[in-house]
């Protein structure tokens, strides 16, 4: 049933594009989350872009997905540059260059606004998608360099959805957080785990929405604070 759903989607979307989704996934490699953790955000991210359905909506939308480490100011890295998804073979190579992804840092702060200026500074490569997506997943407030609504307006200005992954457990209420710092954009929208065992369906789940046309739209109101 979700097949078909997402099926229509991509066939009710308009004519064939060149690419209908820019889409950055920055994973938290903060201090706060230990090397079992990470190995737990990246293959599930790996096993949820290798899904089927997932899999089938990027070549769909003949996407280009890119993923970032990022964790404390200055520190963000392009783990795996923009892949384009022309099939599944692509989709494959995708999921295995995420999975064996080094990690690059262990014991820096969490500098969300860093993050996003820095990822969507990648998105020039990537110009001519008609979506542009952010998606930020992490166990932690901001703590170090910009804060995260610093980029807010310039980023709605330019078209850029920012969606969220909470990772709870480390600090109280990180949903909350993440929907008022974090998300913007039109259709955007914040996921919560319970813990890093939880991440891959989480993420799936993201995913599912991520790639799909998102009917509603987040008004100015809905932006974050310029903190």
């Amino acid at each position: 049933m979700i097949g078909g759903i997402l099926t229509l989607a991509c066939l009710s979307a308009g004519p064939a594009r060149a690419c209908d989704i820019a889409l950055a996934l920055a994973v938290d490699v903060s201090g706060s989350v230990d090397q079992a953790e990470y190995r737990l955000q990246m293959q599930g991210l790996a096993s949820a872009l290798a899904d089927p359905v997932i899999g089938d909506a990027l070549i769909a939308a003949k996407a280009q997905v890119m993923v970032v480490q990022w964790t404390g100011d200055n520190r963000q890295h392009v783990s795996v540059p923009w892949t384009s998804i022309t099939d599944r073979d692509r989709v494959a190579e995708l999921a295995a260059g995420i999975a064996a992804a080094p990690r690059r840092w262990w014991q820096f702060s969490t500098a969300i606004g860093a993050a996003l200026g820095f990822t969507k500074a990648q998105f020039g490569a990537v110009s001519t998608c008609r979506r542009k997506v952010i998606d930020v997943s992490g166990d932690g407030r901001s703590n170090e360099g910009p804060p995260p609504g610093s980029f807010a307006r310039e980023m709605w200005q330019d078209g850029f959805t920012v969606n969220g992954l909470a990772i709870e457990g480390s600090e109280p209420d990180l949903t909350t957080y993440y929907w008022e710092n974090v998300a913007l954009g039109d259709g955007a929208f914040v996921i919560t785990a319970n813990g890093f065992g939880e991440y891959h369906a989480r993420m799936r789940l993201k995913l599912l929405r991520e790639v799909t046309e998102q009917v509603s739209r987040a008004g100015p109101d809905q932006v974050p604070a310029q903190n």
